[in-house]
């Protein structure tokens, strides 16, 4: 925010710098198409119940459904 001679400060000349999500840059992946990739949840304890199956399977990476797109895009503006 800059000040002009008077000591008032103009909105107009500066805007404020958007910040990334944190959390969200470490979680997420943005593909050179745009598309955002995510991890499975549910594979860091408790593995003893679970099927060799879906152990494996929660294992892959895939691609976030469209609804969380727009929330997703204002957590990591300068990702897209």
């Amino acid at each position: 925010m800059k000040e002009n001679s008077a000591g008032v400060r103009d909105f107009q000349k500066c805007m404020y710098k958007v910040k990334t999500h944190s959390g969200a840059k470490k979680r997420f992946k943005v593909t050179g198409t745009g598309k955002i990739l995510r991890a499975h949840a549910n594979k860091s304890h408790i593995l003893n119940k679970k099927t060799r199956k879906r152990k494996r399977n929660l294992r892959s990476i895939v691609v976030v459904d469209k609804t969380n797109m727009m929330q997703l895009e204002s957590l990591m503006p300068y990702k897209f």
